[in-house]
């Protein structure tokens, strides 16, 4: 080889790679332009030698008393042969940067795809189908989210409960009304992707850098919105009030499906990206044999404190700081004689919601807007349950146990979809509490002050009273006894799970489970990145079919 095609040939090998500098620190009074600075530092370069760099993550270290920002940063070079001697106090690698091919049809095809469900998984997976070209249809039982909003305040502020339109079903699926979490943990390049597309449809660009990124429930409803828009303008189709209700199966593949009990629509791939409390559905496909098992998740309580104690446990005498936003916690607990204790879903400046999808139950959930300013800051205390908890080996007993306790609450509530609450103190002390004191109860509609124990098995009780006392020397102030407890969570993930194959498909082929429904994703971004990978999968399929 000439040495000029072995310049070319390196050069071109060498052009998407950068150098990964991860734990670069700054003060909190600090600006940002001093990280060009400790870039040439690190990597022993002169400034001449830097083309670029980029932040790829940001996260604030309280752990000491001087807060710090956190950075990783990926630096374009002129010459990375040159990059030989770093600062070893620092992690520092040569990095290539993924970059998410869109998979496209190679020939014409008439297939008719469905997907059921217009959550993360559904939306991600009609944008990709419909970049495609494939043209997909998403149904949703619910309604679109400018009516489902207006349902939702009815039952906040009238009690007027609609099973098919609620926190739980319609468009955008239950992380509408969410913190908009985006944080997962899961090591999927397509995770780039999905924030990538977020953006593009409204998200804060910030999303894209933060360690702990979230919308906001109001950003992330126009966010929604454009996803929609986008796949419509592709050629896909969304339609809303329309339910899934029956399945028609020859040779053990579907054939067709019905919706609303009326309407047959022709199918050749159907993806379930129903949510995980799509029980109707569940219940449809076990009738019609599909593959599934009861699967592990967790139960427990919303406990709300006031947000500023929560800003100082975590900031000290910096949580009124401006670069600091409300305070973050993420707390576990493991414990020798009962089962583990952690938060989960921390709503920083939120609130607590009603999140039933059934008559006669209460859920209760947690939201955040982007601004993440309410009074309170709040998270589920969860504790771990299995199929061994059920006391059944169907399938769906998982759901049976959900309902048992969303029951039971309900009626602790009052039976008016008021949720049962108690102070924390009180509820450490086994004693009923009889009013709010100094933190107020966020839950809507409103809370009935009473006693937990009849909304939860003894051993998730036995947990909690032993966790939370331990949280005070993580967080000071945690175990206040004015903090409010609200119950129940227990749709903290899908009780089910919907096998499927190396191609995604299960038992009956055409019908591919996906996202948190079919539990095989949790959150926003695990379900979004589910809905791309068995998207991928029918595109695979199509392209390798003979014309």
């Amino acid at each position: 080889m000439s040495r000029r095609r072995r310049l070319f040939y390196f050069m071109n090998s060498e052009i998407n790679k950068v150098i990964r500098l991860e734990e670069v620190t700054l003060g909190i009074n600090d600006d940002e332009i001093i990280l060009k600075s400790k870039i040439y530092q690190i990597l022993n370069l002169p400034e001449s030698e830097i083309i670029n760099y980029q932040i790829i993550k940001k996260t604030i270290d309280s752990r000491q008393k001087n807060i710090l920002f956190v950075y990783s940063l990926d630096v374009k070079v002129k010459n990375i042969e040159l990059v030989k001697k770093w600062d070893i106090r620092y992690r520092t690698r040569i990095h290539e940067p993924f970059v998410y091919q869109e998979k496209t049809i190679n020939k014409k095809t008439s297939k008719k795809i469905v997907i059921v469900g217009s959550g993360p998984c559904g939306l991600f997976a009609g944008l990709l189908l419909a970049k495609a070209g494939l043209k997909p249809l998403l149904i949703e039982q619910g309604k679109d989210i400018d009516t489902r909003i207006k349902d939702v305040d009815k039952f906040f502020k009238k009690r007027e409960f609609n099973p098919k339109s609620n926190i739980q079903f319609g468009e955008g699926g239950a992380g509408t009304f969410s913190d908009g979490k985006l944080y997962t943990l899961i090591n999927d390049p397509r995770s780039k992707y999905v924030f990538t597309e977020l953006i593009k449809a409204g998200a804060p660009e910030e999303i894209a850098i933060s360690g702990t990124p979230h919308i906001g429930t109001d950003k992330l409803r126009l966010v929604i919105k454009n996803i929609r828009n986008k796949i419509i303008e592709l050629g896909g189709a969304i339609r809303f009030e329309t339910t899934l209700t029956d399945l028609e199966i020859k040779n053990k593949k579907i054939k067709a499906i019905i919706l609303n009990k009326t309407e047959k629509v022709v199918v050749d791939e159907l993806i379930l990206a129903t949510g995980h409390s799509a029980r109707d559905t569940y219940q449809m496909l076990y009738e019609y044999g599909l593959n599934m098992s009861a699967k592990a998740f967790a139960i427990g309580l919303r406990i709300e404190h006031d947000a500023s104690l929560i800003n100082k446990a975590q900031y000290k005498e910096s949580y009124n700081h401006p670069k600091l936003g409300t305070a973050k916690y993420k707390l576990v607990q493991h414990l020798e004689n009962n089962r583990p204790v952690y938060s989960f879903c921390m709503c920083p400046g939120g609130y607590v919601m009603g999140a039933a999808s059934e008559e006669n139950g209460v859920v209760t959930n947690g939201m955040s807007e982007y601004a993440q300013n309410g009074i309170n800051s709040n998270s589920a205390l969860l504790v771990p349950v299995t199929p061994n908890d059920f006391n059944s080996e169907h399938p769906l007993a998982g759901i049976e146990f959900q309902r048992k306790f969303e029951q039971a609450a309900f009626i602790a509530g009052g039976s008016n979809y008021s949720a049962p609450a108690q102070l924390l103190g009180d509820f450490l002390n086994k004693r009923p509490s009889k009013e709010i004191k100094s933190v107020q109860a966020t839950y809507k509609p409103s809370v009935k002050m009473t006693e937990l124990d009849s909304c939860l098995p003894d051993y998730v009780l036995a947990s909690l009273r032993e966790a939370i006392p331990l949280f005070e020397h993580k967080i000071k102030g945690f175990t206040s006894p004015n903090a409010v407890l609200t119950g129940v969570e227990t749709r903290t993930s899908s009780p089910v799970r919907l096998e499927r194959n190396e191609k995604y498909e299960s038992n009956i082929l055409g019908i591919y489970p996906a996202g948190e429904g079919a539990g095989h994703a949790g959150g926003i971004v695990s379900s979004a990145i589910d809905g791309l990978t068995v998207a991928e999968a029918i595109i695979d399929k199509i392209n390798e079919e003979k014309k």
